[in-house]
C-alpha cells in the first residue's frame, strides 16, 4: 500500500498499490483477448446495468480456472496485475512448454513448482479434490460442479473453509459466512487468495471511479416525478414512500434473490440469525 501527498484535495485521502509484489509489466500476449466496451448496455443497445460507461481500455487475461492438468507440474514465472479483478494472476510454465494463467494465493513466489491432481501435496497453489483436503485447510479458487470450473472464493484475500466431509458432501464455510454442501469429486486451490489489502482502498476522487468504469449515481429522491417514484416534492423531500427502485421494487429489506437448483445445498444461509 501507498499513500500520496496530499497537494490537491482529491489526494489527501487517496491510496493506492505500491505493486512490489508484481514482477513483469506486460501480459503474456497469447493469454489475452480483446474486451470489448458496452457501456452496460445489451446487443440491442438499451441499458441493462445502470451506472456503466467509459473507463480506462483493458485485455481480458485467460485464466485456467478448471485447472484440468493433472499431475503435470508447473513453474511460476511472474505475478502479474490484472485490472479485471482484485486478486494478483500468476502465469504458470509446465514442463511440457505450456502457459496458463491462475489465481495468485498468498505467499506464491516467482520459482515455485505447483502442481493440480491427485498427486500434488498439500501446498499453496496446488489444486486437488475436496476429498483429498484435510479439514481445516483454507482454500478458494472451488468448483460448484465438477468439471465445470471454479464458481467460488476468486477475489482478493478470499478463503473458505472446509468444516467436515459426509458421503459424498464436503461442508464448505464460505466468506461470506454461508456454509454450503459442494461434492467431494470437485476441487480447490489450497491457500488464501493474495493481494489482502485490497479492501483498504480509498478511491480518493470521483475521476478515479470514472477510470474504472464507474458513473455518477443519482439518487432518486433528487429526480423528477416523472423519472423516479421517490422523485420530486418541495424543497429536500424524502419521497414520501418506502425507497424503491425506479420500477418500484422495495429496495430495503426485500429479498430479491430468486430461488435457484443450488438453493437446497445451503445449510446455513449467510444472514442466519443468531439464537441468544
Amino acid at each position: 500500500m501507498k499513500s500520496y501527498k496530499p497537494v490537491t484535495p482529491g489526494r489527501r485521502w487517496m491510496t493506492g498499490y505500491d505493486f512490489s509484489d508484481i514482477t513483469a509489466k506486460k501480459p503474456q500476449k497469447s493469454l489475452t483477448r480483446y474486451m470489448a466496451k458496452t457501456g452496460g448496455r445489451n446487443n440491442q443497445g438499451t441499458v441493462t446495468s445502470r451506472w456503466m460507461g467509459g473507463g480506462a481500455l483493458r485485455q481480458y487475461r485467460i485464466i485456467d480456472f478448471k485447472r484440468e492438468k493433472l499431475n503435470i507440474p508447473a513453474k511460476v514465472a511472474t505475478i502479474e496485475y490484472d485490472p479485471n479483478r482484485t486478486a494478483r494472476i500468476a502465469l504458470l510454465h509446465y514442463v511440457d512448454g505450456e502457459k496458463r494463467y491462475i489465481l495468485a494465493p498468498n505467499g506464491l513466489k516467482v520459482g515455485t513448482t505447483v502442481m493440480s491432481g491427485e498427486k500434488a501435496d498439500i501446498e499453496v497453489g496446488n489444486n486437488l479434490f475436496l476429498r483429498d483436503i484435510p479439514l481445516g485447510m483454507a482454500i478458494h479458487n472451488i468448483e460448484m460442479y465438477k468439471g465445470k470450473g471454479a464458481k467460488l472464493v476468486r477475489s482478493a484475500g478470499g478463503s473458505a473453509l472446509i468444516m467436515a466431509k459426509e458421503g459424498k458432501y464436503a461442508h464448505v464455510k464460505l466468506p461470506s459466512g454461508e456454509v454450503r454442501l459442494i461434492p467431494i469429486d470437485c476441487r480447490a486451490t489450497i491457500g488464501q487468495l493474495g493481494n489482502i489489502e485490497h479492501n483498504t482502498i480509498s478511491i480518493g476522487k470521483a475521476g478515479r471511479s470514472r477510470w474504472m468504469g464507474i458513473n455518477p449515481r443519482v439518487r432518486g429522491v433528487a429526480m423528477n416525478p416523472v423519472d423516479h417514484p421517490m422523485g420530486g416534492g418541495e424543497g429536500k423531500s424524502s419521497g414520501g414512500r418506502h425507497p424503491c427502485s425506479p420500477w418500484g421494487l422495495p429496495s430495503k429489506g426485500f429479498k430479491t434473490r430468486h430461488k435457484k437448483k443450488s438453493s437446497k445445498m445451503i445449510l446455513k444461509p449467510r444472514k442466519a440469525k443468531v439464537q441468544a
